[in-house]
């Protein structure tokens, strides 16, 4: 069905007729000129991302409900990245003529499923048309105690620096879908030169052979099998607030804190910046999936500078004082990977030889 046929308010209301509050901070949700939120005893957290086709995804090898998914979810992770916890969003899109109502169905139910594994409420948005693509616009509210809080600017030197997961893994999957689409679309485009010579030498039989394998080019699916964890962490991206339940479980209150969204070397050059501190890394503890690195030897790249510079895992870089060393390595899921320094020191990387350079911030831009 074609949007045009049930208007942006028709739209609006097919998306959005079946979600029920689930908070107790949303007092009213969609159906007015504005969201109604009460927030008496916390402070309040707003984030905001903007996803633009062709620049931060591509619908080549990216489906909607995973992209809708994804896209609650990078919003919803800058939320647990402060230590509070996440209520509410807004989804704003622009859609151009190719998109149809199914599509954007497809789209919001994604974002349902990340909301919902979160308890997070959709309270409203905008929908509007564009010519060159689709953009996703959406804005994550939370709450925290102000004493619970985590700014990126409380790093103190003896500090122990740590992370969640592992790292790498988005950016490989993200290099193994680019590699397999380049070979599809130059495939396609060599059986399309050799179309249009055979039709110019007026063979018809060697013209239909090329057709068929046209054909069947265009339904190739390339084998994953092996890869899937890649193919998962670039496509499905999770926000880790099972870590900050888990610190918060072990009386553990970061002292500086932030998602991995652009690059371990990025974040942690942001935490030191802010904090006014430096930093030791230890190549050797940086936590790196099996997977990750067989395909980051397939393609001939240093699976360490995928894992400092790789961006988009969504796992959670954090400093904690050295006296909570041992509550740390009781916790699954966290690696312990370097210090806190004194500023003077600068910002260094520890390589498995002993060799020491310096951390360079090298992870994605989109300007």
């Amino acid at each position: 069905m074609e949007i045009q046929k049930i208007g942006e308010f028709g739209l609006i209301d097919r998306l959005t007729k079946d979600i029920k509050p689930q908070n107790e901070s949303t007092k009213y949700g969609v159906g007015d000129d504005c969201a109604v939120l009460s927030y008496p005893d916390k402070e309040v957290l707003v984030t905001t991302d903007l996803l633009m086709e062709g620049v931060h995804f591509d619908l080549t090898y990216i489906d909607l409900r995973h992209l809708g998914y994804k896209s609650a979810m990078v919003n919803i992770s800058d939320v647990f990245a402060m230590n509070g916890t996440p209520r509410q969003i807004t989804v704003s899109l622009a859609l151009s003529k190719r998109f149809t109502v199914e599509d954007v169905e497809e789209l919001y139910e994604g974002i349902k499923l990340a909301c919902e594994k979160w308890n997070v409420d959709i309270v409203g948005g905008d929908t509007t048309s564009s010519f060159t693509g689709l953009a996703i616009s959406i804005t994550c509210i939370g709450e925290a105690k102000k004493e619970d809080i985590v700014y990126r600017n409380g790093a103190k030197d003896t500090d122990l620096v740590c992370v969640s997961g592992d790292l790498g893994a988005a950016y490989m999957g993200l290099q193994l879908l680019e590699r397999e689409k380049a070979v599809y679309y130059g495939q396609l485009d060599d059986l399309r030169r050799k179309m249009d010579e055979a039709k110019a030498q007026g063979d018809e039989k060697k013209l239909a052979n090329l057709k068929s394998q046209f054909a069947l080019q265009k339904d190739f699916q390339p084998d994953f099998s092996g890869k899937e964890y890649l193919l998962q962490r670039q496509l499905q991206a999770e926000a880790r607030g099972d870590i900050i339940e888990k610190l918060r479980e072990a009386g553990i209150k970061p002292t500086a804190m932030m998602d991995i969204s652009d690059g371990l070397s990025s974040e942690i050059m942001h935490i030191c910046k802010q904090s006014h501190v430096g930093c030791r890394i230890y190549e050797k503890n940086i936590p790196i999936d099996y997977q990750t690195a067989v395909m980051a030897e397939e393609m001939n790249m240093n699976v360490t500078t995928c894992a400092l510079n790789g961006g988009e895992d969504y796992e959670l870089l954090f400093t904690v004082p050295i006296g909570d060393h041992e509550k740390i390595e009781r916790i699954d899921g966290i690696k312990l990977i370097g210090h806190i320094t004194d500023e003077k020191f600068g910002k260094v990387l520890v390589t498995r030889d002993n060799q020491e350079f310096e951390l360079k911030a090298q992870g994605w831009n989109p300007l």
